[in-house]
């Protein structure tokens, strides 16, 4: 048996060497690219900042409404569909996410009225449906996105009921916009019951009895919907039967100018709570006594140098998360009466790890993150620790919300190897039991994840996650994506993805640091990459990848990198500091031109963690310096496909539009420089399945066909 063993090693060595052979010369065939890019013009636009002057040649393609710029991006679609169109396995990985992709996906249920509510997606819906049903009886569709358009694009971008569960308030989004509209409905005959309401952003709605909700929008710009800037955030309630011109202004406004404001009326249905802030971190803190006739608002928290939110009332007593000397969080218990800081009592202390707290049947679940995977505690109303919730592995688990009255709770839980489950908690004894299992056409013990540590430029340890299959010979020759966020104490936890696992099935490697500028460990960590610590964030994802070919999970020939928003900006930066070190970059819906990012819609209010080019010499010297659109030279770039829609009112194309043009204007050799423009989608939020899997049908082409590989992957 050892002499056969033997003789199966020496066979797997010549093949990979032969594999490795006919790779080396299908990549460098793969990496010529013919084709001619579209000509952009350049304008002579120069702007000065503390006596630097910088060019901006392609300042006219902010302007979004423009013919030019229309015609610029029709051009450039066609050059980018006809290169993904002449690659031989594009139609075989179509065909794969597509198998993959259908199957049923549900939500967690909810219970609202006499009904139990909750989504599905049959499989390759384009928009997953709410459903309700009582007790006994059979699910009857609610509300079905897939009839808001016919093409897919206008989604569900959020369902508020009211108290008793008979109204209901819901917001629509058409074509990835973050500007939606409200409509309200009669949940027991589905009738229309009042008046659509009109540009809405960035906005939740929380009813107040049955008469009427709250709800946040913008004054609608001058100029561009999709790209001028928004800056005054405002709270409004409106009440059933009048018309949107006569909500009453609850707070906001030009007396009290805040960027982001929203607010939330608690279970009682006693408070009404308002959060206001200037930027992604840092909040004021409100209430009002509902129960008063015309109780004035009463500031909790002002300023924005802390994180704070009520998360239970009851009683008179508050419950809020915050982050006030307890940089991973903890939850406190004040009187209603007297809420200011100085009487808040610990109830759940600040651990070494961040916490979230939801609740449900007057309990406190206490949600960890533990070197970026969940552990879940069950805490009376006292504080008093009761149950730790056993998970299936190291993944990520969320949910654990619900209604005082409720006896049981659901939760979602998922692993880079394993399909979002639905779990329903009994929360007397502990148990977990499955709700729902996804019947995905894959075996998970097929693959494994595991997590590392690796030292960043400054010694920091980074941890990150693995995910392969059994089997995978570390050689150096895996094809290999790397993913990052790094930004805003965003956590990226495991998370199955049917279109990684195309990828990792042919043998693929998805490796996923948890990079400073994120969550993972705290405030501590978030504040080590922002601002003038930003250069952490880049470092933290290039000794990521240097680790990979140390370790020999792959080569530079074999790496790829991939990252959206925040996430499009470290792959961007990334590129421009180290073409060398990858063969293939994905930079989605990034914020790639960081002079002038807070110019548009709300992107001020991320000043906190880049600060702005106007604040002073320091920060726009260092944004100058790895801002990704003002760093393209003339040199080899990696095989490059950027990705935006021309909805995102969010990160506006027009980054990634400058940052195409720039890299086209300087490759210096025959790898592709492409950007594919997606037309009625925004951001990412509520994508139709059709454009999702086209748009990862043509990352993985891309990918595969630039490192020389195939698909499927051949022994």
């Amino acid at each position: 048996m050892a002499i056969f063993e033997a003789l199966i090693q020496v066979m797997k060595k010549l093949r990979n060497s032969l594999t490795a052979a006919l790779l080396i010369s299908m990549t460098t065939q793969a990496q010529q690219f013919n084709g001619v890019y579209p000509e952009t013009r350049k304008m002579d636009q120069v702007d000065e900042f503390f006596g630097t002057k910088v060019v901006d040649p392609y300042r006219w393609l902010e302007d979004d409404r423009s013919d030019e710029t229309q015609n610029w991006v029709t051009r450039e679609n066609e050059v980018t569909t006809t290169y993904l169109s002449q690659i031989p396995f594009r139609d075989a990985i179509k065909k794969r996410l597509t198998e993959l992709w259908n199957y049923e996906k549900y939500g967690a249920p909810f219970k609202e009225g006499g009904y139990t509510y909750f989504y599905k997606n049959n499989g390759l819906q384009n928009q997953s449906v709410l459903y309700r049903q009582k007790v006994g009886g059979a699910p009857e569709v609610f509300l079905d996105p897939n009839t808001f358009s016919e093409d897919g694009t206008t989604s569900l971008s959020g369902v508020e009921f009211s108290k008793d569960g008979s109204r209901c308030a819901y917001q629509i989004s058409e074509g990835g916009s973050d500007w939606t509209k409200i409509i309200i409905i009669d949940t027991r005959t589905k009738k229309q019951l009042d008046q659509t309401l009109l540009d809405i952003k960035f906005s939740g709605m929380s009813w107040k009895g049955n008469e009427g909700f709250y709800y946040s929008s913008y004054d609608k710009p001058d100029g561009s919907q999709l790209t001028a800037k928004t800056s005054v955030h405002k709270l409004y309630y409106h009440k059933i039967g009048t018309p949107q011109s006569e909500d009453a202004l609850i707070f906001g406004g030009d007396d009290m100018p805040r960027r982001y404001v929203s607010g939330y009326v608690t279970e009682d249905q006693n408070f009404l709570v308002i959060t206001a802030a200037n930027a992604t971190y840092g909040n004021e803190l409100y209430i009002q006594n509902l129960t008063m006739s015309k109780a004035p608002l009463i500031p909790i928290v002002t300023g924005f140098e802390t994180e704070q939110n009520i998360v239970y009332a009851q009683k008179g007593k508050l419950y809020i998360q915050t982050n006030k000397n307890a940089p991973n969080g903890k939850l406190v218990v004040v009187d209603a009466a007297n809420p200011k800081p100085e009487n808040w009592k610990d109830l759940i202390p600040e651990t070494m790890f961040p916490l979230s707290v939801s609740t449900c049947g007057k309990k406190f679940f206490a949600k960890y993150l533990k070197d970026a995977v969940s552990e879940v505690i069950q805490y009376s109303l006292e504080g008093k620790q009761e149950k730790k919730i056993s998970l299936p592995g190291l993944g990520t688990a969320s949910g654990f919300g619900g209604k005082t009255t409720e006896l049981a709770t659901y939760y979602s839980y998922t692993a880079y190897n394993y399909p979002a489950t639905i779990f329903k908690y009994d929360i007397a004894t502990g148990k977990s039991t499955v709700h729902k299992k996804p019947n995905v056409k894959f075996n998970p013990d097929d693959f494994e994840s595991k997590q590392v540590f690796f030292p960043s430029l400054d010694g920091t340890m980074i941890p990150m996650i693995i995910t392969y299959k059994k089997g995978m010979m570390q050689d150096g020759r895996n094809a290999t994506m790397l993913y990052g966020y790094g930004g805003f104490s965003v956590s990226i936890t495991p998370t199955f993805s049917v279109s990684n696992l195309v990828f990792m099935e042919n043998g693929g490697v998805l490796a996923v640091p948890n990079i400073r500028g994120g969550g993972e460990y705290g405030d501590n960590w978030h504040n080590g990459g922002i601002k003038t610590n930003k250069q952490n964030v880049f470092d933290d994802f290039i000794a990521a990848a240097e680790y990979l070919i140390k370790e020999h999970y792959t080569t530079r020939e074999f790496l790829a990198i991939s990252g959206g928003s925040n996430g499009g900006l470290l792959v961007g930066a990334c590129m421009t500091q180290r073409p060398d070190l990858f063969q293939v970059c994905f930079p989605a819906v990034g914020v790639l031109d960081m002079l002038r990012y807070h110019k548009f819609t709300a992107g001020a209010g991320w000043a906190y963690d880049y600060g702005t080019a106007d604040d002073s010499k320091e920060m726009f010297d260092y944004l100058y310096k790895y801002s990704p659109v003002h760093n393209v030279k003339k040199q080899c770039y990696p095989a490059t496909m950027i990705t935006t829609g021309d909805h995102d009112d969010r990160v506006v194309p027009a980054h990634s539009f400058k940052f195409a043009a720039a890299l086209q204007a300087a490759q210096s050799c025959k790898s592709p420089t492409l950007i594919r423009i997606e037309t009625k989608a925004g951001h990412g939020a509520g994508k139709p399945t059709t454009m999702v899997i086209d748009e990862q049908a043509d990352k993985w082409s891309f990918m595969l066909f630039n490192m020389g590989l195939t698909y499927p992957q051949t022994p």
